[in-house]
């Protein structure tokens, strides 16, 4: 659903500043100065600002270089209400404090969202189709996240938007998440060669997430789809094989065999994704649908990230 209406300024934050947060921050700056009015904060612990790891000042001294205000706050230490003051004097607020952040911190969020009465409401759920996945799936943090779209369906003073990315591209190419095999030149498909996975890189979401925030008419009350690439597990044997001049075997890690070793280790959070993925439910969704094609936005494919990330191993 769109909205003919139309906002002069804008006051955003955007909760926490890591992987997704940083490539947020540095969009939403970019394309405030296009629209007067707009500003944007980021919300840190206390601990971060004040931090001496040279990683965390790296990136608070650039957040402050983009004209960014740092606002402090602990979404883990903070009660609802709490975190309700310190949204309430913003139009928008946007989730890009992920999963380690607990399983109980989206709703808390949300809770606190609803509470402050804001405008706009983007909560953490940059990634698979949980409404397509379901309740009761192997990974059951999912479930969590499918009461926070319950939370805001349900109600009508809060306009919400979530974005849909599917995998983080880098996540595939984990070491520990063991699809691709780098050292043994072996990819081990979840489910089947067949299997489909949309991947969409932090940087391009960081893009796209400004350009859905900035767009007009405005978006409400919608789930926008990203998609980097939408590929099988044998595509992924294959753009590997071309760009770095090797061949590379297959393996089929069927739903079966994932959920048999998930049932070992019923904790292990790597076999959980494992399984869901190995499904292909709600994990992959064509490009051609996807908010970035609609609009003629280049992003990274699959064969690219290989080019810029992997090339040199």
């Amino acid at each position: 659903m769109e909205s003919s209406q139309a906002v002069e300024s804008q006051s955003i934050l955007v909760i926490g500043a890591g992987e997704l947060g940083m490539p947020v921050l540095r969009n939403l700056a970019r394309k405030a100065k296009q629209h007067q009015g707009a500003t944007i904060s980021v919300l840190l612990r206390a601990a971060t600002v004040e931090s001496s790891d040279p990683v965390k000042q790296r990136d608070v001294s650039e957040i402050r270089e983009l004209g960014i205000h740092i606002v402090t706050g602990d979404i883990l230490t903070a009660s609802i209400s709490d975190l309700a003051k310190i949204f309430a004097p913003f139009d928008t607020v946007i989730g890009c404090a992920g999963f380690s952040a607990g399983r109980n911190t989206p709703m808390k969020l949300a809770k606190a969202a609803l509470e402050a009465k804001l405008k706009r409401y983007f909560p953490w759920q940059f990634g698979v189709d949980f409404d397509v996945i379901g309740r009761g799936s192997p990974q059951d943090l999912f479930d969590a996240q499918i009461d926070v779209r319950d939370l805001l369906r349900g109600q009508d003073k809060t306009d919400w938007v979530v974005i849909s990315t599917g995998m983080f591209t880098s996540f595939l190419f984990e070491p520990i998440f063991k699809v691709v095999d780098l050292e043994n030149n072996m990819v081990n498909a979840l489910g089947s060669y067949d299997t489909k996975v949309t991947l969409t890189t932090p940087e391009d979401i960081g893009l796209l997430t400004a350009e859905v925030v900035f767009a007009r008419p405005l978006i409400r009350n919608e789930i926008v789809y990203l998609a980097g690439d939408t590929v099988t597990y044998g595509d992924v044997a294959e753009k590997l094989e071309k760009v770095l001049g090797r061949p590379f075997a297959k393996k089929e890690w069927t739903v079966a065999q994932l959920m048999s070793e998930l049932a070992q280790d019923p904790d292990n959070h790597i076999m959980k994704y494992r399984a869901v993925f190995a499904q292909g439910k709600g994990v992959a969704w064509p490009k051609c649908d996807s908010f970035n094609e609609r609009k003629g936005i280049d992003v990274t494919t699959v064969e690219e990230w290989i080019r810029q990330n992997l090339r040199s191993s």
